[in-house]
């Protein structure tokens, strides 16, 4: 079983200390539920065969370039210990692209009409749902689907990429924003038809920082400067009422918020985004990094830089999406 770690606030007169609680930041397909009506899926590598893309060059429109720099990777002053945020270290690496935004349902959608690809979740036959998209009334109903240890994750039938907030929604209305719902299996699949991959941790964070040393966030070290919303993340009590004090209660536009110095947007909150590496040498769990709409500094201050988190290849959940990189133009 996977561990889950977040933190709550405990204030003294002098420091404010994080202790250990569940948040539900990991939460994985294999995660007990109270009755898990489905446990076990088998994955069905035929369903996710894709035409072969070779004869198309991947295009850099939309995407940065980032040459070949050192830079302070991590932390000294880590507030989740257990995620390795630490230590403060120089990192040196080679040029690469990153993509200006988080891949769009538009995106991903043009994708799956050229291929006919199918998602995990769409094979599996379900994903994990903030219970919030649900109305009011009808949270109650699936008590017996939610992860035990963040029951405010529902394992629910029929959620998957285009049906993002339950299995009757849509994404008519959020072409613009991040596809969801998408496991580390299938970034993959759509970053090889398009020629490109995903970025390595130590890139994604060197594209988050855009050139500030030991800064909190993509931006500098306060949250609203001058009082302006710089990401999507959770205003209010978590996990029970969002203000949206960002305009945001769920996903926003994958272009929403000012970018960073690098020209990059959403490097901070929105969704969380797949790295292609390890969680501890394990390699079927990976990096995700970023935070999300879903994280607030009380609870799971995870859109800092140097903040990592971590689910298995085959999970997927309403929050978690990914962007590209890539190496050069293939000639």
């Amino acid at each position: 079983m996977y561990l889950f770690t977040t933190a709550f606030l405990v204030l003294t007169t002098s420091t404010i200390q994080y202790v250990s609680s569940d948040c539900g930041c990991s939460t994985n397909r294999n995660t007990d539920c109270k009755n898990d009506l489905n446990p076990s899926h088998k994955y069905l590598k035929e369903s996710n065969e894709i035409r072969d893309n070779n004869d198309e060059l991947f295009s850099a429109s939309n995407m940065v370039f980032l040459e070949k720099s050192t830079f302070e990777m991590g932390t000294n002053k880590p507030v989740f210990e257990s995620d390795d945020e630490g230590p403060l270290r120089n990192v040196t690496l080679n040029s690469f692209y990153i993509d200006k935004y988080e891949v769009s349902n538009r995106e991903f959608y043009d994708f799956v009409k050229e291929t006919g690809y199918r998602t995990e979740a769409e094979i599996f036959g379900d994903s994990f749902l903030f219970e919030m998209c649900l109305p009011e009334e009808d949270r109650d109903k699936y008590q017996d689907l939610r992860a035990v240890q963040a029951p405010w994750w529902i394992k629910m039938k029929g959620v998957s990429w285009k049906h993002p907030e339950g299995p009757n929604s849509t994404i008519e209305d959020l072409m613009d924003h991040p596809v969801i719902h998408v496991s580390w299996n299938d970034a993959v699949k759509y970053c090889d038809y398009k020629g490109k991959r995903l970025p390595t941790e130590e890139e994604w964070e060197m594209a988050c920082r855009a050139g500030l040393r030991q800064k909190l966030y993509p931006w500098g070290n306060k949250l609203t400067p001058k009082g302006q919303h710089w990401a999507n993340i959770w205003q209010g009590e978590f996990p029970k009422s969002n203000t949206a004090e960002d305009g945001f209660v769920f996903t926003s536009p994958v272009d929403a918020f000012p970018p960073n110095k690098f020209g990059l947007y959403n490097m901070a909150g929105n969704v969380w985004e797949w790295t292609q590496d390890n969680w501890k040498n394990d390699p079927d769990t990976k990096v995700k990094k970023g935070g999300s709409f879903l994280c607030h500094e009380s609870y799971c201050w995870r859109y800092r830089c140097a903040a990592r988190s971590s689910n298995t290849k085959d999970s997927s959940a309403s929050n978690l999406g990914f962007r590209c990189a890539a190496d050069k133009i293939r000639s």
